[in-house]
């Protein structure tokens, strides 16, 4: 660049005419349509939700199968010390019970034994029958 043209006329630029936009229709109301990418992101955010709702469910039919197999083992057990307890007070029953036991109990009491020979039956019915 030369010094001279440092020093020359300037052109003043025109300024730029303003791009022609379409024009609106100012009586004509808005439709209720959205734009296509507003529409998908609330699509997105339905079936995020409607997932996410799903897994909650999941989550909360998992937790009470657990609290009742949870509930389960304790009445198995249980039912076990039961069914254990029931035997033990059976066997102490029959052990009590015994011919040999009662046999005891009624020498000790001064009892004893008739033969079987003089053996006879009392009839304590009345007897205008």
């Amino acid at each position: 660049m030369a010094a001279a043209d440092w020093f020359a006329p300037a052109t003043v630029a025109e300024p730029l005419r303003p791009a022609r936009r379409r024009p609106r229709a100012a009586a004509a109301p808005r439709s209720g349509r959205r734009r296509p990418a507003q529409r998908r992101i609330r699509g997105h955010i339905a079936w995020m939700t409607a997932f996410a709702l799903l897994l909650a469910g999941v989550v909360a039919v998992n937790v009470a199968v657990l609290r009742t197999n949870v509930a389960v083992h304790r009445l198995d057990d249980q039912r076990a010390r039961l069914e254990a307890r029931n035997q033990m007070l059976a066997s102490k029953l029959s052990a009590l019970s015994s011919a040999p036991r009662v046999a005891a109990a009624a020498h000790k009491l001064g009892l004893v034994e008739a033969p079987a020979a003089s053996t006879s039956y009392l009839d304590l019915a009345p007897r205008g029958r």
